[in-house]
């Protein structure tokens, strides 16, 4: 596995580079100090699995470079750790195409889940955001917590976009399809898994095959 992760403290992009060796064996670090040495990067390597930045780095303002990060690589996940922990900031940052938000204060263990969980097609909001005023199109949020059935807990929106999931599709052709933006699409992928009990798209699709939602 390999990952990109760029913050312009140099401790904490160091302890971060211990913690990420737990996430599994083999893994391959790429380290960036600011945005323009991630740009430098991504204009030369485009294999990474995730991409882990802080918010708030030198070298362009952070609306502007998760713009370009996400323009430059568009399959590629992406997670913020920042010490800002704002609503407004964490829905827009997955508007953008982020896949989780994590606060520089989480622990060790929050940290590695939250990346298993990206890494295996979700979303990570953290949970004091969760009964935030953050307003996701159709309260996706909520349903996270509503497991009466399959049915019940899936709207319809989110059976279309499992249908295109069966399909192949990635992220950015449902959002193309659908007219959503890609963040409501992760955060749609996230509610299917945590409906069907899966881990990631394969498991959600072959589970739902087998109770007949698609």
């Amino acid at each position: 596995m390999k990952i990109l992760i760029a913050d312009d403290h140099e401790l904490f992009l160091k302890g971060l580079e211990l913690i990420l060796q737990d996430l599994e064996d083999n893994i391959q670090l790429k380290l960036a100090h600011n945005y323009t040495e991630v740009f430098q990067i991504l204009q030369n390597e485009t294999d990474f699995d995730l991409i882990v930045t802080d918010l708030a780095m030198p070298g362009a303002n952070w609306l502007d470079a998760l713009t370009k990060i996400h323009n430059l690589t568009p399959e590629i996940p992406i997670v913020i750790l920042s010490a800002v922990f704002d609503s407004e900031i964490v829905q827009k940052t997955i508007e953008l195409g982020a896949s989780a938000y994590l606060p520089k204060t989480s622990s060790n263990g929050i940290i590695l889940n939250a990346m298993r969980l990206v890494l295996s097609g979700g979303v990570y909001i953290p949970p004091e955001l969760l009964n935030s005023s953050v307003c996701i199109e159709e309260n996706i949020l909520s349903q996270l917590k509503n497991k009466d059935s399959e049915r019940e807990t899936l709207t319809p929106r989110q059976l279309d976009v499992l249908k295109l999931i069966a399909k192949g599709c990635s992220n950015k052709v449902i959002a193309h399809e659908l007219g959503l933006t890609e963040g409501t699409v992760k955060l749609h992928v996230t509610a299917l898994l945590k409906a069907l009990n899966v881990y990631n798209r394969t498991g959600a699709v072959v589970e739902a095959t087998k109770k007949g939602l698609i």
